[in-house]
């Protein structure tokens, strides 16, 4: 895929080999990353990614290299670089060298480093889901405070276990039992017209785009909850959607044996969102 990539002072159109097996990121998973889109010279909420990143970074025991204004300007430049129409994924990263002892990271090690590179946003032609048995750890069992890198691994044993049964995604609960997010993504449902979304509890990371949804359907005058979900709730929900950074807003049309089609709700969330996503652009449209 085509990308642009920063490291050490230095662009290059060439992703840079970075680790070996003796950096502590490579070994002890020291590894953090944010999300971010460039969305045809659009770049909502990058501001808030790039602060999340630093703030994930100290989270994780990381001395940061780049303030979030600095990282900022660099995802700018980034997006600049790959032109006005492309849609792109800014991931910036900050990892460790080494380790004080076997475990700990040395926070004097810390480097930083971006990508920024083509990938399309999906249609929103809907999926489905199911509950998948892996749970999202409590905050005393996990990182779940910063976007660890450290964490991905059972959102992709989650999803590989519902597409083995023929769904495209999974629910995953938290550490009481309660739906926390889809494995990728948070989620939300509608029951009459009320639109409701687990409550940040410290074991799921409650997003950008979760909380941007929340407000602009606020300030469109529907009533958003944040409450305990479950699963029985989604099984007679009007309607379940999903948010987050990669396909902003994404309807379920399935939810294990409840089939839905693409809600209004879902659809005037992703409305709202695309147009006050306009407001972010640094690119002209095209011609």
């Amino acid at each position: 895929m085509a990308g642009v990539f920063w490291h050490q002072g230095k662009w290059s159109t060439e992703e840079p080999k970075v680790l070996g097996p003796m950096d502590h990121a490579f070994w002890l998973g020291s590894v953090i990353f944010d999300g971010a889109r460039g969305i045809r010279g659009t770049v909502p909420d990058l501001d808030l990614h790039c602060r999340r990143c630093v703030q994930s970074a100290r989270n994780m025991l990381m001395e940061p290299t780049m303030t979030a204004e600095e990282i900022e300007e660099l995802c700018r430049e980034g997006v600049r670089r790959m032109g006005p129409e492309a849609e792109l994924y800014i991931r910036p990263m900050f990892f460790v060298r080494q380790g004080l002892g076997a475990a700990q990271p040395d926070p004097a090690t810390t480097e930083f480093i971006l990508s920024v590179y083509d990938s399309p946003m999906p249609p929103a032609n809907g999926f489905s889901a199911i509950t998948a048995p892996f749970r999202r750890p409590a905050a005393d069992m996990a990182p779940t405070d910063s976007k660890a890198s450290a964490l991905y691994p059972n959102s992709a044993r989650a999803t590989a276990w519902a597409k083995e049964r023929g769904f495209d995604m999974a629910v995953v609960l938290d550490a009481e039992g309660n739906v926390a997010e889809f494995a990728a993504a948070n989620i939300m449902m509608v029951k009459d017209g009320v639109v409701m979304t687990p409550k940040a509890n410290g074991t799921f990371l409650a997003g950008i785009t979760r909380a941007r949804v929340m407000d602009l359907l606020r300030k469109a005058g529907r009533e958003v909850r944040e409450c305990i979900v479950t699963t029985e709730m989604l099984e007679s929900a009007d309607e379940i959607f999903a948010t987050g950074n990669f396909g902003k807003v994404q309807p379920c049309t399935r939810y294990a044996d409840h089939h839905m089609q693409p809600g209004p709700v879902a659809a005037e969330a992703r409305r709202l969102y695309f147009e006050w996503a306009e407001g972010s652009r640094i690119l002209p449209k095209a011609a």
